[in-house]
């Protein structure tokens, strides 16, 4: 296959992946490409070399994506959200209420320390929940609670994966997908094979 062949698929691998499966960007995974079926300078037995019977870089552009979503369902790609690891320092007495909000946010505490009339407690929150977190603390605590929050991980989303809105072709759906491709193609150039 021509060096350039591979440039357009490494290129459109790239583009791809940064809407993934739900739109979200896939930021650590591996594309290898084991065959290609390309075919160069094809024609019909009995005539010469015939240019709309050949392979093109364009052919491999609009087709990648769709070897790369159906890879990426073979290999179980799920949305990870952003996990962050929090110190919550407050009054003691503030404890129950604190407690019912971190797991209203699904929020987990790992450690609770008692300070005298002072309380500590660390553990991990979805970084969508910071910011209510950080909203609601100061009526729970008379403006007394400090928070302190930093990433840590990544971790699969829990229940329905959130999706993005999409500004491709959107490869899921195949036969729409080869519709859109090849009134592209057919405007542009000749129409894929298969």
């Amino acid at each position: 296959m021509p060096l350039a062949f591979f440039r357009a698929v490494q290129d459109t691998v790239r583009e791809a992946l940064r809407q993934g499966l739900h739109g979200w960007e896939v930021p650590d995974c591996t594309v290898a490409m084991t065959h290609s079926g390309y075919l160069g300078k094809q024609s019909l037995g009995h005539q010469r070399f015939n240019k709309s019977m050949s392979s093109t870089g364009e052919d491999y552009r609009k087709l990648t994506p769709l070897v790369l979503v159906s890879a990426l369902r073979q290999a179980g790609t799920v949305v990870c959200e952003p996990i962050h690891r929090f110190r919550l320092d407050a009054p003691a007495e503030g404890l129950g209420p604190l407690l019912a909000l971190l797991a209203r946010l699904h929020a987990v505490p790992l450690t609770q320390a008692r300070h005298g009339a002072a309380l500590t407690v660390e553990g991990d929150i979805p970084a969508a929940q910071v910011h209510r977190l950080r909203g609601e603390l100061p009526a729970l605590t008379r403006g007394e609670g400090v928070l302190e929050c930093a990433f840590d991980r990544y971790e699969p989303v829990t229940g329905v994966a959130p999706t993005r809105r999409r500004t491709d072709h959107d490869p899921r759906d195949r036969e729409a997908y080869l519709q859109r491709v090849t009134r592209t193609w057919s405007l542009t150039g000749p129409s894929p094979a298969g």
